[in-house]
């Protein structure tokens, strides 16, 4: 179950990423959009949590300071520098250059967390370091030097993502770790945002789809509905889930196929393509994310856990 929910999670988030490059263009910017979505998945996880768990409304200080750590780092920084490089390069690229995140995961967990590492991180980040130069075609490039540095950035707060998520999950259930890291995020982009300067006239205006559905439009705030709930709160969610029954090394293994599910979107959605050199790259890095994450020993998932999402859905309201 771990991994059909990380896939699905992969699933959602892939489409999400041609969802969100419409909408940005569309005049909303990276920050803005990103108050919104983390607020709706905020009000979503809490809702649900009045219903069904509200002993998970009270945590300590330092699970406070975790999870305010988890929900600036791990959530806002990450979802506005994703934003903001898929408004300045292809979706596809800007998903691969986050997800070399991963590969700080193994990192981390040999030299700050004193875990067992294989030597074989040491290949992937070879692996993953020339596959990029190739998609991005550094000997010729056109690529945005700002999309690039804010996909590099994104990849750190990927690694935080998993490994304080990982730590979370672990004490709480998914559903509240959702909450409180999407409480936190929207508290940050609530301050950063500059939401009230977004023209409510916009969110009424018919959007073209662009590429190959440019004959459809939708009003803005139906594309934005999709994306707070469908975009980020059901994977975000199932994440979370995955993460309750897989450590970051297998979770951030089956979460990589987003990349393949972003490329695969934004070719049928937008019509955005590599060339064959530039697929091979993908792949190479594709697979070097793969080698990375069993560098690191997966854990033995117990199997109590089985009922942990019921229990989460149907507990009794305290």
């Amino acid at each position: 179950m771990g991994y059909l929910y990380a896939l699905l999670a992969s699933l959602l988030f892939g489409l999400n990423g041609s969802t969100t490059k419409v909408i940005v263009e569309a005049g909303l910017s990276p920050a803005q959009l990103t108050f919104f979505r983390v607020t709706v998945v905020a009000l979503l996880a809490g809702g649900l949590l009045l219903l069904t768990n509200r002993r998970a409304f009270r945590l300590s200080r330092g699970q406070l300071a975790v999870m305010a750590v988890l929900g600036i780092a791990g959530v806002a920084l990450i979802q506005w520098f994703y934003a903001l490089s898929i408004s300045l390069l292809p979706v596809g690229i800007a998903l691969m250059l986050e997800y070399a995140g991963v590969l700080l995961v193994a990192l981390v967990a040999r030299f700050v967390f004193k875990e067992r590492v294989k030597p074989r991180i040491w290949l992937a980040i070879g692996g993953v370091l020339v596959g990029m130069a190739v998609v991005a075609q550094i000997w010729a490039s056109t690529l945005s030097g700002p999309g690039v540095v804010a996909g590099v950035l994104a990849a750190i707060c990927l690694a935080v993502y998993f490994l304080v998520g990982e730590r979370q999950v672990a004490s709480t259930t998914p559903l509240a770790v959702s909450f409180w890291s999407m409480l936190f995020a929207s508290a940050f982009w609530l301050v950063f945002s500059a939401w009230w300067q977004v023209d409510p006239q916009v969110l009424v205006q018919d959007v073209a789809l662009h590429g190959h559905l440019e004959a459809v439009s939708l009003p803005l705030w139906v594309l934005m509905v999709w994306n707070g709930v469908f975009g980020s709160f059901a994977p975000y969610l199932l994440s979370y889930m995955a993460l309750g029954r897989l450590n970051a090394t297998a979770a951030g293994i089956v979460s990589a196929s987003e990349v393949i599910f972003a490329f695969v979107f934004a070719f049928l959605w937008l019509g955005e393509s590599l060339d064959g050199l530039q697929m091979a790259g993908v792949v190479l890095v594709l697979a070097s994310i793969v080698v990375a994450q069993t560098a690191r020993p997966n854990k033995v998932v117990d199997l109590d856990l089985a009922s942990q999402d019921l229990a989460m859905m149907e507990g009794p309201a305290r």
